[in-house]
């Protein structure tokens, strides 16, 4: 299983920690999607910057 996340909220004001989990999510632009697999590490990583992500769960 697979997570999508999409970008929804600019970090620009965010903490500099949560501008860090964003770029290492792979995210760039607001509305930028990425594919990453379901495990602890990126859902810790989600966790921390809920309030600028939307996730959904992609069967492959």
């Amino acid at each position: 299983m697979k997570l999508k996340i999409t970008l929804i909220k600019s970090p620009i004001a965010s903490l500099p920690k949560h501008k860090a989990t964003v770029a290492a999510l792979g995210l760039r632009k607001v509305g930028h999607s990425v594919l990453q697999p379901d495990n602890p590490s990126v859902r810790g990583q989600i966790f921390a910057v809920k309030h600028l992500v939307k996730v959904e769960e992609v069967d492959e």
